[in-house]
């Protein structure tokens, strides 16, 4: 009695790379792990606005760790110096010290750059 067992690897890597795949149940966790450490990292409610997704890309399936918050630009990249005008309004008004402060410019010291992002990826690998 003999037995012949042929390997298609091209079937292989197709059911491997396919949705709901091994590979895709594998990137899904990487995915969560990379994205729940964005979370940890990121300042303020920043994290709350982090999703993931698995979409098809040119050489198979591909993760995105993404963030939607209007300010993650300036986190990721820092600021420089500037100025910050009332827009609708004749003046600013904040608190500071448990005081309510009235001006019609404020002088912003920048922000350093913050790439949370980068170092979740690096901390999910």
């Amino acid at each position: 009695m003999s037995v012949e067992v042929r390997v298609d690897q091209g079937a292989i890597g197709r059911m491997l790379r396919a949705r709901g795949g091994t590979a895709e149940r594998v990137l899904r966790r990487r995915l969560n792990r990379t994205a729940n450490y964005a979370r940890d990292e990121a300042p303020g409610s920043m994290g709350d606005y982090i999703d993931t997704r698995v979409e098809d890309g040119p050489r198979g399936l591909v993760g995105v760790v993404e963030c939607t918050h209007p300010a993650v630009r300036f986190v990721l990249d820092g600021t420089r110096p500037h100025v910050i005008r009332p827009r609708r309004a004749s003046v600013l008004r904040f608190e500071l010290g448990g005081r309510t402060v009235f001006a019609k410019k404020v002088n912003h010291p920048g922000t350093r750059a913050n790439n949370f992002l980068l170092r979740a990826l690096r901390l999910g690998r």
